[in-house]
């Protein structure tokens, strides 16, 4: 019984070693001189490379000397291609994911696919290197120790306010990508629904007009217009000074003082949900929840 299970073991042992690995491999965002070592060496050894646009990382490869069968994966093939790249990796093939700029999976194709391999019991190596957002955070002057990342603002601006509204109390950095042609409306509805803010609009990080335009949102809004904007954006919010909102932990805490200050339970409630912006209904039922415990 002992031997059956042991060659039951060592032959899914096995079968998981034959697999091969998935690397995601980062690549530049613009400077080619950021290309890590350890990125050549990988995209050199690896029995095929899948990358969101074969054009552009034909031409990436041959710069590096990078010679590997390259196949296509992006938003639109993900499905059908995405099975494709588990059936090499099954069949003990290394694969390599990349994108046309910065780190796989970053508001890029590819979480689908690391979610089946790793389903699949297949291993997944990340091989580091440029991201758009950490690179402008990095050299923002914005406080560091906490940021969202918002990735890209919906086309339609009905959409976009809608999200940028659900951000006003945000109280970290929040970063965006944005294209360079919806940038001014971008600005624009920020500063309507942010207020006056500390921004930084970075574009064309690593090439070589890389630019940086820091300041109140009113003034980076104007210093951009007239202006043609070129290459990708990232841009960066300073956090909310509003006080933060009391979280729903505080909210047994903060009826218990009302009570015992000697308002009646009715009126208590009306306070916390002001205070908190919690619905009277949730913090009613909290207050039931303490009128039974006591």
């Amino acid at each position: 019984m002992y031997n059956s299970k042991l060659k039951t073991q060592n032959s899914k042992l096995n079968t998981i070693m034959a697999y091969g690995t998935l690397y995601i491999v980062a690549t530049p965002i613009g400077n080619l001189e950021d290309m890590t070592f350890r990125a050549v060496r990988i995209l050199k050894e690896v029995d095929l490379v899948a990358a969101e646009d074969t054009r552009h990382s034909r031409k990436l490869l041959t710069h590096f000397g990078i010679s590997r069968p390259l196949t296509s994966y992006y938003d639109h093939n993900q499905n059908f291609k995405g099975n494709y790249l588990l059936e090499r990796l099954q069949a003990g093939d290394s694969v390599a994911l990349i994108s046309d700029a910065g780190t796989p999976c970053i508001s890029d194709p590819g979480y689908q696919l690391v979610r089946d391999a790793v389903a699949a019991g297949i291993t997944v190596v990340p091989v580091p290197g440029p991201s758009a957002a950490i690179t402008a955070l990095s050299a923002a002057g914005l406080p560091t120790d906490a940021f969202v990342f918002a990735g890209f603002l919906p086309n339609r601006a009905g959409k976009r306010r809608e999200k940028l509204s659900s951000l006003t109390g945000e109280q970290r950095v929040i970063v965006f990508y944005e294209s360079p042609n919806r940038l001014l409306a971008t600005l624009a509805d920020m500063l309507e629904l942010f207020g006056v803010r500390e921004v930084v609009v970075a574009r064309e990080l690593t090439k070589i007009y890389e630019e940086f335009v820091r300041g109140p949102l009113p003034d980076v809004l104007a210093g951009l217009e007239g202006r043609q904007i070129k290459g990708e954006v990232v841009i960066l919010v300073a956090p909310s000074d509003a006080p933060e909102a009391p979280s729903v932990e505080d909210v047994p805490k903060l009826l218990q003082h009302c009570l015992e200050e000697g308002l009646s339970l009715k009126d208590a409630v009306k306070q916390v949900a002001l205070e908190t912006g919690h619905s009277r209904s949730a913090v009613y039922e909290e207050a039931l929840r303490l009128k039974g415990a006591g």
